[in-house]
């Protein structure tokens, strides 16, 4: 089974996992990390923690987005396979290869914490619903923070003239969205960064996961269907 597996994996493919793989991992123990050692309490907290999140994509945009793409969460793969941006059989190895990352990346910050013995989140920065006053709260605010992100990632890397800002702007939006949701829901959009942290901390981070993973998926299939919509009245 698994060397059928490997023989449909091509080289060029298998880089392309990896680089959605290494990045996804900075991305979480970058972002993660920000508000483990830094802490949400004040304004300054909020836009560290914020601009950690959008500069972990600026970085790896440059890095390994002419690897892969640079997708680094599974919602913006599902995007993406909307689109016809990629085949099911690549979208369902970017979005293994992406938690795979984001459990590595978690793995590391623990590592870290526990050595300097430190977390001011308590839960290895990992996403509740509480903050957002509950369930429904959540959902709605991950639904609609997931849907600008991955709309703009949708139109910005649609228009090759802007191919070379893309990942700026990418990062920015990323910025911004965690402003507004990192009181509410430590904002996630991405099921890949909620699954590693969520895996270490346990209790309450692991019973509120399955918001983090269907919220993100919601909000990018919707921002899909909006995007191809105003493509088609264009």
């Amino acid at each position: 089974m698994w060397k059928d597996v490997w023989n449909m994996i091509s080289k060029d493919n298998m880089k392309k996992y990896t680089a959605e793989a290494l990045g996804t991992a900075v991305l979480v123990f970058m972002g993660c990390g920000s508000a483990v050692v830094l802490g949400c309490e004040t304004t300054g907290g909020y836009l560290a923690v914020a601009f950690a999140f959008g500069l972990s994509i600026v970085a790896m945009a440059y890095a390994v987005g002419g690897i892969s793409g640079c997708h680094l969460n599974p919602a913006v793969t599902l995007a993406a396979l909307m689109d016809k941006r990629i085949s099911c059989k690549n979208a369902s190895f970017y979005m293994i290869s992406q938690v795979v990352g984001g459990v590595v990346g978690a793995a590391l910050l623990f590592i870290v914490s526990v050595i300097a013995g430190t977390d001011k989140t308590g839960g290895l920065g990992s996403n509740l619903a509480a903050g957002a006053g509950g369930i429904g709260g959540a959902l709605l605010v991950e639904i609609i923070l997931t849907f600008i992100f991955v709309f703009t990632i949708l139109n910005v890397t649609a228009d090759e003239s802007k191919s070379g800002v893309a990942g700026i702007v990418i990062g920015l939006t990323l910025t911004f969205v965690h402003i507004v949701g990192i009181a509410l829901t430590g904002t996630s959009v991405n099921p890949a960064r909620s699954i590693g942290p969520a895996l270490f901390a346990g209790g309450q981070a692991l019973i509120d996961l399955w918001i983090f993973i269907i919220a993100p998926f919601g909000g990018a299939a919707l921002a899909a269907l909006a995007y191809k919509a105003l493509k088609k009245a264009s």
